[in-house]
């Protein structure tokens, strides 16, 4: 049976929910809540799995913290033995608009600290679907946006793009990358102009 492992990244702790850099956390929220399943305190991470069309899907959520996010994937990467080419990594992104979304198959890791960890560990070959979180901070404010909550204007413009993150995941195991890009990157630049107006 073929695996996959979908990686939301964000820090555990009920601080950090609700926060910009807990994107990836919330996706797999959605995608767990659609898919009636739960999450378990597992090693490294909270992990829930489900089946699509007869492939197996693992879901982690790292409870190592956003720097040591490297740790996790590498190790139910293995644990899982699931070829790195099954991998979805999903985050916020400063560089693109809120509700704004983009599907790569590699690349560098944009300054994400999460990502840079998991590159350190596996290299840069692995899928990626960065969520804009905007960059409307002033000189110096990075760390307090990236780990501030989204308010109710805010999630009025990331919901569409949450409930979009959630098929992109279906798409990927079900009809792989390459497709998954044609079909949603297109959107995902529609998803940004909406929350530029």
């Amino acid at each position: 049976m073929d695996k996959y492992l979908i990686c939301g990244l964000g820090n555990p702790g009920n601080e950090y929910e609700g926060t910009r850099h807990n994107t990836g956390f919330m996706i797999l929220d959605a995608f767990a809540k659609a898919s009636n399943i739960r999450f378990e305190d597992k090693r490294y991470g909270f992990v829930a799995e489900t089946t699509l069309k007869g492939k197996k899907v693992f879901l982690l959520k790292p409870t190592t913290f956003m720097n040591l996010s490297g740790n996790a994937v590498r190790y139910w990467l293995n644990k899982e033995n699931i070829d790195q080419k099954r991998l979805l990594v999903i985050c916020d992104d400063l560089n693109l608009h809120l509700g704004e979304f983009r599907l790569k198959g590699n690349g560098s890791n944009g300054g994400h600290n999460g990502l840079g960890h998991i590159q350190q560990l596996i290299g840069e070959d692995y899928a990626r679907l960065r969520m804009g979180i905007g960059n409307d901070y002033p000189r110096g404010g990075q760390i307090d946006w990236v780990l501030g909550h989204y308010n109710d204007q805010d999630m009025k413009i990331l919901e569409p793009a949450i409930q979009t993150a959630v098929e992109i995941i279906r798409s990927f195991v079900l009809t792989g990358l390459d497709e998954t890009m044609n079909t949603y990157n297109r959107l995902g630049k529609e998803h940004g102009r909406i929350s530029k107006n």
